[in-house]
């Protein structure tokens, strides 16, 4: 239980670094943002990163019944899944081409398209979360969205205050953190079969 509690931390903080420097971008172009947007945008993260696993983990369950073979490749598909999107965001963070780009005009159209593209590799996650449950496939998606909330919401307060220097080290941090869950499911994976 405490592994699986880590590990789904873990995926979260791993999840959120996109979101957490378009958070740091927001703040940083909207420094003035009404009261309700800054509620808007990490509760926005959050839920995209809490929705998103439960897709994937919903469609996979359904190719995993229908077809029992696919249960072998979950670790093969976690792995390759998490070190692309893990080796993306580090490629892009020592290259300096995170999300930290310039937000137009912040509203809830913008925000919710911010909410998609940072959570969209979170589908991802519930290829790796396949051989969950139900109730344990939610707490792992209510997990990654709390803490994505969370460090959303300090992204949003540090980009008003401080701007995005830190942005391109989130995604470095980001990318290693989902390279090494990628590992540990493989390794997990391959060792339970």
């Amino acid at each position: 239980m405490i592994i699986f509690i880590v590990n789904s931390i873990l995926l979260g903080v791993g999840l959120a670094m996109d979101a957490f420097s378009v958070s740091l971008a927001n703040g940083l172009n909207a420094p003035k943002m009404s009261r309700g947007m800054r509620a808007a945008v990490p509760l926005t993260f959050g839920g995209f990163q809490f929705l998103m696993p439960m897709i994937g983990w919903f469609c996979v369950r359904r190719l995993a019944e229908a077809f029992e073979a696919f249960q072998a490749a979950v670790p093969w598909i976690a792995l390759i899944l998490l070190l692309f999107i893990g080796g993306k965001m580090l490629v892009d963070g020592l290259r300096g081409d995170g999300e930290e780009s310039a937000v137009e005009q912040l509203g809830p159209v913008t925000l919710i398209l911010q909410g998609i593209a940072t959570a969209i590799d979170a589908l991802a996650v519930g290829f790796t979360i396949a051989e969950y449950r139900f109730g344990k496939a939610l707490a792992a998606g209510l997990i990654i969205g709390v803490v994505t909330y969370i460090i959303s919401f300090f992204g949003l307060r540090i980009g008003q205050r401080v701007g995005t220097r830190l942005s391109g080290k989130a995604s470095i941090l980001g990318g290693v953190i989902l390279i090494g869950i990628g590992i540990e499911i493989f390794v997990t994976g391959m060792l339970g079969n």
